[in-house]
C-alpha cells in the first residue's frame, strides 16, 4: 500500500515520464515529417521523368498501358521507404498490398502531402528563430529591433500572437500525419474485397481450431477420468469385495480402512478434474482468485502481478486463466524451473509515436497476460498444450506468443481483447 506522503512524488514523476513520452513521440512525428518533405522533394524530381517514360512506352505499346521496368522498380523501391517511414515514425504498420500502378498512385498523391509538411516545418523553424531573436534583442539590450524599446503590450501581443501561431501549425503537422497515413491505407493497403476475404478466412480457421481445442479438452478429461478417478474407484470396489468376503473381522476391518482412503483419493482426483475443467472460483470471485489458487496449488513458488482493476468479459477471463494454468502446467512437468512469475496487465489502447491510436483491430483494448520461467527452455509452440492455448487465444481475436531459448527462460505473452 502506498503511503498517502508519497502520493505527490509518485504523481510528479509519473507526469515527468509522460511529459517526457509526448516530446519524444513529437519529436519522433517532426522526425518522420521532415524524411517524407525529402523523399516528396525527390518524387517531385522523379515522377515528371518518369511521367514521360510512360508515355513513350504507352505509345510504343500502340495505346496498352505499360510502365517500364525501370520505373515500376523505383516506384516500387520509393513506395518501400515510405512504408518503412511510416511504420518507424508514425506507426502505421497496417498490411500493404501493392504493385506498380498503385505504388505511382500513391506517390503522386502524398507528394503535396509531404511538401506540405515540410513548409510547416519550415515555418515553425523560421518563427523559433524569429522569436529567439526577439527574446534576446528584449532580454539583452532592452531594444526592440529598429532600436525602441519595447512596450509591455507589444510583448503580450508578440508572446500570444506566436503561441497562437505555433498551436496551429503543430495541428496542422497531426493533420498531414493523419492524412499521409489514410493514404497510405487507402492506395496501399488490402481492398475491402480482400480484407473481407481474409477475415473470412481467419474467421473459418479459428472455428476449426476452436473444434479442434474442444476435441482435444475433452480427450484430456477421458484421459484423466481413465487413469485416476477410474482406476481408483476399481481399486476401491475390489477393497470392498474383498472385506465382504474376508471371514476375519480385523482383516475386513483394515481392508474397509484401505477402501476409505481410497474413496479419499478418488474424491480428491475428481475435484482436480473438475477444478481442471473449469474453476468455480472464476464465477464468484473472478480471475484474480482463480490465478492465486492455480499459486496456491503449484508445487513451484508462483509471484503473481495482477494489474487488473475491474473484472474484464468472462470469456477474456476463461482464455486468461487457462493460459496461466497449462503455462504453469508445462513449467512444472517439463522446463526444470524453479519459481514462475505471471503478470496480467491493465487492458491499454496501443498507440503510436504520435499518441494516436492505430487503425483497425489494434485500437481495441487489450489485456496482456505474460508468464515467464527460469527453467530449461526449448518449449515447442506447436506441443499439443501450447498449440491449444493459440487456438484459444485465436478465437477471441488475440495473440499468443511463446519465446523459449535453450537455455531458457521460457516466456508466454497472450494478448486477450477485452472490448
Amino acid at each position: 500500500m502506498t503511503d498517502s506522503a508519497d502520493r505527490p512524488g509518485v504523481l510528479r514523476a509519473g507526469a515527468r515520464t509522460a511529459t517526457r513520452g509526448t516530446a519524444r513521440g513529437a519529436a519522433r512525428a517532426a522526425a518522420g515529417v521532415l524524411l517524407g518533405a525529402l523523399t516528396a522533394a525527390a518524387a517531385l524530381v522523379l515522377l515528371p521523368f518518369a511521367a514521360l517514360l510512360v508515355a513513350c512506352a504507352t505509345a510504343s505499346s500502340r495505346g496498352r498501358r505499360a510502365i517500364p521496368r525501370p520505373v515500376a522498380d523505383g516506384a516500387r523501391a520509393l513506395t518501400g521507404l515510405e512504408h518503412r517511414r511510416l511504420a518507424r515514425f508514425h506507426g502505421e504498420r497496417g498490411d500493404v498490398e501493392y504493385g506498380p500502378p498503385r505504388a505511382l498512385a500513391y506517390l503522386l498523391l502524398r507528394m503535396p502531402l509531404g511538401l506540405l509538411g515540410g513548409a510547416i516545418l519550415l515555418l515553425i523553424g523560421y518563427g523559433a528563430a524569429l522569436g529567439a531573436r526577439l527574446a534576446a534583442g528584449w532580454w539583452i539590450t532592452g531594444r526592440y529591433l529598429d532600436g525602441i524599446p519595447p512596450a509591455w503590450w507589444i510583448v503580450v501581443y508578440t508572446v500570444v500572437a506566436g503561441a497562437v501561431l505555433l498551436f496551429l501549425a503543430v495541428a496542422g503537422l497531426a493533420g498531414v500525419v493523419m492524412l499521409e497515413r489514410r493514404a497510405a491505407r487507402r492506395c496501399l493497403g488490402p481492398s475491402p474485397l480482400a480484407e473481407y476475404e481474409r477475415r473470412i478466412a481467419q474467421l473459418s480457421v479459428s472455428r476449426a481450431e476452436v473444434v479442434d481445442a474442444v476435441d482435444d479438452e475433452r480427450r484430456r478429461i477421458e484421459r484423466d477420468l481413465h487413469d485416476g478417478v477410474q482406476q481408483r474407484l476399481v481399486a476401491l470396489g475390489m477393497l470392498i469385495g474383498r472385506a465382504r468376503r474376508a471371514g476375519d473381522g480385523d482383516r475386513a476391518g483394515e481392508l474397509l480402512r484401505q477402501a476409505h482412503e481410497e474413496s479419499r483419493r478418488a474424491l480428491e482426483d475428481l475435484r482436480e478434474v473438475t477444478w481442471r475443467v473449469y474453476p468455480s472460483a472464476l464465477d464468484g470471485e473472478g480471475l484474480r482468485a482463480a490465478l492465486e489458487t492455480v499459486a496456491e496449488r503449484s508445487p513451484l513458488p508462483v509471484t503473481i502481478d495482477y494489474g487488473l482493476t475491474g473484472r474484464p468479459p468472462h470469456a477474456v477471463e476463461i482464455a486468461a486463466y487457462f493460459v496461466v494454468c497449462e503455462a504453469v502446467t508445462n513449467a512444472v512437468k517439463h522446463s526444470g524451473a524453479t519459481r514462475v512469475r505471471v503478470e496480467v496487465t491493465a487492458p491499454t489502447t496501443p498507440t503510436t509515436p504520435t499518441g494516436h491510436a492505430g487503425p483497425g483491430p489494434e485500437r481495441e483494448r487489450m489485456i496482456t497476460v505474460r508468464i515467464e520461467d527460469d527453467g530449461t527452455g526449448d518449449a515447442d509452440p506447436g506441443g499439443g498444450g501450447l498449440a491449444g492455448l493459440a487456438r484459444r487465444a485465436a478465437a477471441l481475436d488475440g495473440t499468443f506468443a511463446v519465446r523459449s531459448p535453450s537455455g531458457g527462460p521460457t516466456v508466454i505473452i497472450a494478448r486477450l481483447p477485452c472490448g
